[in-house]
């Protein structure tokens, strides 16, 4: 029975499919923890930065540090896109990159040129496909956020910046709000934007330096840079690994479903062939 063959075949390979997608399953559940504790633990840190820099740059505004002088025309752009390493992972990077691609396009059509630091494969592998101008790049970070492998692509935007080279910086990544949905980000960098800083207290707020304003401020722009974008990797990842463990458990599903269908089909070939061969034996019998 060369049908059932072929399909005993394919429920072989489904099986085996269904084996590593459960054991990726698993693997992204146990990773996702560890991601998640990682990211909740550096958020409070990020966003206290995040205000102070808000408050430090209102109150400040003629201060010196070159990486907070804000440019009155915005000729070209620099862009950090965060994406993972791996696929499957859903539609994580997808949307990530189509969010990202529908920002350049919007630059482009204002004249405004685009410079690109690629953090994760996916994002530096698209950049290139689209022919974009990559300045820096950072790949195979691992499960864990490293800080000295994201230092030198830092160092080179904020010096393009400092230097004039680019006009504003902006980071791209994908936000972790809980184990089904993650959202795709767009945050301005530098300049750094007072806009959305919400004021909690009636009073102004003032602050007392040591040695002097320019030490401190230079400090804490080094700081809020390198916090900002490590909050937005590890961010990337936690999501990475819950996108990758609903990805891989709808895969699972699927493949039990398929696995269902093969079989139901599988057996209606087999009766049909029982069928016909009891039916070609009688009429034998009834010839003779």
């Amino acid at each position: 029975m060369a049908v059932g063959k072929e399909i005993r075949t394919k429920i072989k390979s489904v099986q085996n499919t269904q084996k590593i997608t459960r054991a990726m399953q698993m693997v992204a559940t146990s990773k996702m923890r560890k991601t998640q504790d990682r990211m909740r633990a550096a958020r409070p840190y990020a966003e206290k930065v995040r205000q102070v820099m808000a408050h430090l740059a209102q109150t400040n505004p003629d201060a010196e540090n070159p990486l907070l002088k804000k440019r009155d025309e915005i000729k070209r752009v620099g862009i950090i896109l965060v994406t993972s390493d791996k696929g499957l992972a859903g539609g994580l990077n997808a949307n990530l990159i189509r969010q990202f691609i529908a920002k350049s396009l919007e630059f482009n059509e204002a004249g405004i040129g685009v410079d690109v630091c690629a953090i994760g494969q996916k994002g530096l592998a698209a950049a290139q496909r689209l022919k974009m101008n990559v300045t820096a790049s950072a790949i195979h970070l691992g499960d864990t956020p490293q800080m000295d492998k994201l230092i030198g692509p830092l160092t080179t935007m904020g010096k393009a910046y400092a230097d004039g080279t680019i006009d504003a910086l902006y980071i791209v990544y994908t936000r972790f709000v809980n184990t089904m949905k993650q959202e795709p980000t767009l945050e301005q960098l530098l300049p750094i934007s007072t806009d959305k800083m919400v004021v909690e207290h009636p009073y102004s707020w003032e602050y007392l330096f040591e040695p002097d304003v320019g030490s401190v401020i230079d400090f804490l722009v080094r700081r809020y840079f390198e916090s900002v974008v490590y909050q937005a990797v590890a961010e990337n990842m936690a999501s990475e690994q819950a996108a990758r463990m609903v990805a891989m458990k709808a895969a699972t599903d699927n493949a039990a479903s398929l696995i269902d269908s093969l079989k139901l089909t599988y057996n209606k070939a087999r009766q049909a062939a029982i069928t016909t061969e009891l039916s070609e034996i009688v009429s034998g019998a009834a010839a003779v």
